[in-house]
């Protein structure tokens, strides 16, 4: 089986572009790290930081391909100016905002109480920009003829820690007796963080699902696994059509849906949510190449997240978010 490879960090396009972010550490993709099986801590990232730049940016694996876009159209009209775009997951990007390490964080969940009460300790005032819509999409190995959908329910006796669900069968005894494969996001990740408190109900993701904040290494693990089961965001699912299978999805009674970019614009899809990018008040205020790449990322994120596979948010969101820019930058 092929897979495509998208979305590397960084990608193949992008690494001339992108070559001073390769000084950043942490794990290459589709490395070893939380990856084969068992419980990771999520404490390194599975791909390159940001930050080695003239804009430093990090954050969520989920938010990288739009953000990527972003940096390569805007180097190309700034082509003295260095954007890298890292992936340390939502929360490793927190941690290395909060440092005072980074211009922006992106972010497929909205930052904690905590992430907010540790910036107001170091004094960082920052601004919140959504930026697309994203569906978290399930997926199972195109081979899987019997999963046709599944309720919130259903995945929560799957992934909750609480569960002593073992093979398809202990899920629907009309399914297989086969040991469930599962994979899932790292708890770096804002995609684990947001599955585990409205899928979950906060329970911890079980042990027994291999993990990562590489979304790469994800669909791999899907792809290559005819027992397999894992969650994405749906970028990774567009690109990788032919060797995934997403499954409908339903929160309640009603008829299961499946993602897409209507479903997830129309927030019909169960699993639909905004992706955020966070900007620091001082970088835009102080620094006049920080300022003209958060307009220009306003002002071209819709249009390259549906190139990359995402939904664009409606008109008013970014004229919002324009307004938040001019009272950060002074004007």
């Amino acid at each position: 089986m092929k897979l495509k490879t998208v979305w590397m960090v960084p990608t193949l396009a992008s690494m001339a572009v992108f070559a001073s972010a390769c000084g950043g550490g942490g794990e290459e993709p589709g490395g070893s790290e939380e990856s084969s099986g068992g419980e990771g801590s999520g404490e390194e990232s599975s791909g390159q930081e940001g930050g080695s730049g003239d804009i430093a940016i990090d954050g969520s694996s989920t938010v990288f391909p739009i953000m990527e876009a972003v940096s390569e159209e805007f180097q190309k009209e700034n082509e003295d100016i260095e954007a890298p775009v890292g992936v340390s997951g939502s929360g490793g990007g927190f941690e290395r905002f909060i440092e005072g390490e980074t211009d922006l964080n992106n972010a497929s969940r909205e930052i904690s109480e905590e992430e907010q009460e540790a910036l107001e300790e170091e004094e960082i005032e920052y601004t919140e920009l959504t930026m697309a819509y994203d569906g978290i999409t399930v997926a199972v190995n195109p081979e899987n003829d019997f999963v046709d959908q599944l309720t919130y329910d259903q995945l929560e006796q799957i992934y909750s820690d609480d569960s002593d669900a073992e093979t398809w069968s202990d899920i629907n005894e009309e399914w297989p007796d086969e040991e469930l494969d599962l994979y899932a996001p790292g708890t770096d990740s804002g995609t684990h963080d947001y599955f585990v408190e409205n899928v979950l109900g906060g329970a911890d993701l079980t042990r027994n699902a291999s993990t990562s904040e590489d979304d790469n290494t994800l669909v791999n693990g899907v792809a290559g696994s005819e027992s397999a089961l894992g969650f994405f965001g749906y970028s990774y699912y567009s690109e990788n059509e032919d060797d995934l299978k997403a499954v409908p999805v339903t929160d309640d009674d009603e008829e299961a849906v499946e993602p897409s970019p209507e479903t997830i614009n129309d927030e019909s899809y169960p699993l639909a949510r905004p992706l955020f990018t966070y900007f620091k008040n001082s970088s835009v205020e102080d620094d006049e190449d920080v300022e003209e790449y958060v307009r220009f990322a306003n002002e071209n994120a819709g249009e390259l997240a549906e190139e990359v596979g995402y939904a664009a948010a409606p008109d008013s969101v970014y004229e919002e978010n324009e307004e938040k820019i001019d009272e950060a930058a002074g004007e």
